[in-house]
């Protein structure tokens, strides 16, 4: 490619190099494994400072997804299992993993079945926000379950910022109404 975009062709290295020092310019190759390898008329230094602005946006924009934890006893009375599971949905719905985590007692160690039973209708009760990415496993006291999330994180945080400007346009022109029906007055 030639210094203003157009495409010069197929020509021999010493034409690209002689019509890059007379556009004063540095011949670089973009692509030097394609047959035969292309290469571009350009500034590199501003070439190599776009790149690393792109690549500092890209990190920027990156959204890391986060393992969150819920705690459960095996005797979890229904309110607090209903607030443990409202929890980890909010947890879900952020884009972010939920570790589910039920912790045995003494002679609770001997019943690791209700364990698994209270974890798989922990899983039954947020399936529509996350599915098991690891099932139910012994860790020392504890029982394990591991779940994530149906979106992740950059969705769930597009969503979020979406859904907060459609409120805010709804609560200006709600304003705007308002100030309209008091000048009418």
């Amino acid at each position: 490619m030639g210094p203003s975009g157009e495409q010069v062709g197929v020509v021999s290295i010493d034409t690209a190099l002689r019509l890059a020092a007379e556009a004063d310019l540095d011949l670089v190759e973009v692509a030097p494994n394609s047959k035969p390898p292309v290469a571009k008329i350009m500034d590199f230094g501003k070439y190599k400072y776009e790149a690393a602005q792109k690549a500092k946006e890209a990190r920027r924009n990156q959204a890391n997804t986060v393992l969150k934890e819920v705690r459960f006893r095996l005797k979890i009375d229904t309110h607090d299992y209903e607030t443990k599971a409202k929890r980890a949905i909010g947890f879900l719905s952020q884009g972010d993993k939920v570790k589910a985590m039920i912790l045995f007692r003494g002679r609770e160690q001997s019943r690791p079945e209700q364990g698994v039973r209270l974890l798989q209708k922990f899983a039954e009760d947020i399936a529509e926000f996350g599915v098991v990415e690891s099932s139910p496993r012994i860790d020392g006291r504890n029982m394990v379950m591991v779940i994530a999330p149906l979106k992740n994180k950059s969705e769930a945080k597009a969503e979020q910022n979406a859904r907060r400007a459609e409120e805010k346009a709804h609560r200006r022109s709600e304003a705007s109404g308002e100030a309209d029906a008091s000048a009418a007055e």
